[in-house]
């Protein structure tokens, strides 16, 4: 014997979960983006800082100490460095790591900073075994001996 409306009624529960499981999905999309700083991936990983600066065309330099390095990738990846070294060191460190760079000054630094380094266009482009679109370096002094460097190599 057969039963009538039963196969009507499975076939109705089966399409009404369909929205209720879309409504859940949306649901557990919105609590991640208002609760998360990264919704959708990327969060900052700590690297080795060879790693970091060889991204910007760059090595550490002798003597670099407290160093702190991280890479971002989703759409572009982005390396940040900070380290501190000796002050006396620092122009000679940028001239090798960049010697067709330009003059590192004052023009364009983050706030805080004594001297930087840019280098993001045509006409002061990164090395060529950089893999990184641009480079910035930022130095502050920390008294007569050292300075806090920080350094930034990504992608556009």
């Amino acid at each position: 014997m057969v039963v009538r409306g039963r196969t009507r009624w499975r076939l109705f529960a089966a399409v009404m979960a369909v929205p209720a499981l879309l409504l859940g999905w949306v649901i557990v999309i919105v609590i991640r983006f208002m609760t998360s700083d990264y919704p959708l991936g990327g969060a900052p990983e700590t690297v080795p800082c060879a790693e970091a600066l060889r991204f910007g065309g760059a090595r550490v330099p002798e003597g670099a100490y407290d160093e702190r390095c991280t890479v971002q990738t989703w759409l572009d990846t982005s390396y940040h460095a900070a380290f501190r070294m000796r002050r006396a060191d620092v122009g000679t460190w940028l001239k090798d790591s960049y010697p067709a760079g330009p003059e590192p000054g004052t023009d364009l630094c983050e706030k805080g900073a004594d001297l930087c380094l840019n280098m993001d266009s045509a006409t002061a482009p990164p090395p060529p075994d950089a893999a990184a679109d641009a480079v910035t370096v930022n130095v502050t002094y920390e008294g007569p001996q050292g300075a806090l460097v920080r350094f930034s190599a990504f992608t556009v």
